[in-house]
């Protein structure tokens, strides 16, 4: 089957962006909801149980981007009982992976009580809401979650996005209202549950429509399963060391520092991912393309797009990081007031952390494309460790500056090099010393442009969302003018302008 790889993607970005945008609206307003219904501790909270969780859900540990790169080559040789097959086994394996986390979930049950430093909200039975959030978790797995593969793998995460766009909907409206009416922590727990069901359910149905040749049943050779299982075996000692980057910051806050500066940290944290989901958008939207491409084009053409994609990444970080280094204070204060502020040293650690970060993550798109996850399999695993040891040794002694430099410190001298080395090494098959040197050379243009806005923007006196719109404009344009001054003649330049047209359906009203 021929996969229309730059409509596919543009049509995902699209339906992406709006949910991404919903995501972030409704979540926004959620959060202001609990903060000033409930309380700070109620922030606290949520996100501790999120992070926990989180560590169980073997979904994002390996088992799910394994299945879908199984499936890439049977549908690009429209190999339908081969795909039957993948699904029936498929289906069997997230029936176990939701009992094993129901089994591990239970089992720690009686230390979550001990994750918390302080007092917990009162009248809040901390494991009658963490047993409500596993059960939300296991049935995820258990009602038909491997129907969403075959979109994925087919390119279609814009009809997950619209299902989820229908079913957050009811869930928000439920939350909002009990929140409002009831002031009831329980209600809105238990609201995240049903909606979890509905979700499943009509992606389910709207999958078998859709695929209606697509039902899980047929068996696989044994080399095949044998193939499929260390693919997720090597994911899963990947996806797990990520694992415990993005949720050891959460637990050891909870843990040392009290729910509510972990509040004020997820607050911060929650723009910072608001726009993370951005790009995550391009990368899963572009995902089944890259590894179509892996499969129909020379290695070559792959290595000259990957150079265009770390082009356009950066010019769309350099955007970012200048609006978080420019917007973030201004935004909070506005939000939450003084006394949820960080000081101005913790905004600059999140910008580095941001470009790092998201560094590793349009990497990853090549490493999962290019299913090389037994030669990468232990970098996240060590980086992991490294940022959950340092967090530990040094939050005592420097607080959050700790929690946010450990994760820092592990991108930068452990993710970053280990994977550009196994991109190069293993897909491309030349030596990455060029791609660090043009990592360098945008680190410092990103550097650059992101002071330029600073100083550029200081000027501008005043608050309010006003004042924050102008200065946001500004320091997008500023961004984007700078950078195309500084990369006019790089080798990328052409080639990016050229693919950006392409994946927006420009190039033709242009020509």
């Amino acid at each position: 089957m021929k996969i229309e790889r730059s409509k596919n993607a543009g049509r995902n970005i699209v339906f992406g962006t709006f949910l991404k945008l919903y995501e972030i609206l409704l979540p926004f307003i959620m959060r202001t909801v609990i903060m000033y219904e409930l309380g700070v501790k109620y922030l606290g909270l949520n996100s501790l149980f999120t992070s926990i969780l989180q560590v169980l859900n073997l979904a994002e540990l390996g088992v799910g981007n394994a299945m879908v790169f199984s499936m890439y080559r049977p549908i690009a040789e429209d190999n339908a009982s081969k795909i039957r097959a993948y699904l029936c086994l498929y289906k069997k394996y997230y029936r176990i992976i939701g009992g094993v986390i129901l089994v591990i979930g239970l089992s720690i049950t009686p230390l979550v009580p001990k994750l918390i430093r302080d007092d917990v909200p009162k009248g809040m039975n901390v494991y009658i809401l963490y047993l409500l959030n596993l059960l939300a978790t296991v049935l995820t797995y258990w009602l038909f979650s491997y129907r969403k593969s075959l979109l994925q793998a087919h390119q279609r995460t814009d009809v997950i996005s619209k299902v989820t766009i229908v079913t957050n909907t009811i869930m928000y409206a439920s939350q909002i209202l009990v929140l409002v009416l009831f002031q009831n922590y329980y209600y809105f727990v238990i609201a995240i549950l049903a909606t979890q069901v509905m979700n499943n359910v009509a992606t389910a149905i709207i999958s078998k429509k859709m695929y209606p040749d697509y039902d899980p049943y047929g068996d696989l050779e044994k080399e095949e399963i044998d193939n499929l299982n260390q693919r997720i075996k090597d994911l899963f000692t990947s996806k797990f060391g990520g694992t415990i980057v993005s949720s050891a910051d959460t637990i050891v806050i909870s843990g040392f520092l009290g729910l509510k500066i972990l509040a004020i940290y997820q607050n911060y944290f929650y723009i910072m991912n608001a726009v993370t989901g951005f790009m995550g958008i391009i990368y899963t939207s572009i995902l089944a393309g890259v590894g179509n491409s892996m499969i129909v084009k020379s290695v070559e053409k792959n290595r000259k797009e990957f150079y265009t994609f770390t082009f356009l990444f950066s010019w769309l970080c350099a955007i970012c990081v200048s609006c978080f280094l420019v917007l973030y204070q201004p935004f909070m204060k506005l939000w939450m007031g003084k006394k949820m502020l960080l000081n101005g040293k913790m905004i600059v650690l999140f910008c580095i952390y941001f470009w790092t970060y998201e560094l590793v993550k349009m990497m990853s798109v090549y490493k999962d494309a290019g299913g090389i996850w037994h030669q990468d399999r232990f970098r996240p695993l060590i980086a992991g460790i490294v940022n959950l040891v340092i967090n530990v040794s040094v939050v005592k002694f420097i607080g959050l500056y700790g929690i946010v430099l450990s994760t820092i410190i592990s991108i930068i001298f452990i993710n970053i090099p280990w994977i550009v080395k196994n991109i190069f090494e293993y897909i491309f098959k030349t030596s990455p010393k060029k791609y660090f040197l043009s990592l360098l050379n945008y680190t410092l243009g990103i550097t650059l442009i992101a002071v330029i806005n600073y100083f550029a923007t200081n000027f501008i006196r005043g608050e309010g969302i006003i004042i924050i719109g102008i200065k946001g404009i500004i320091t997008v344009l500023i961004s984007s003018i700078f950078f195309a001054i500084i990369y006019f003649k790089s080798e990328s330049f052409k080639p990016a302008k050229k693919l950006l047209l392409k994946l927006l359906h420009l190039n033709k009203l242009i020509k």
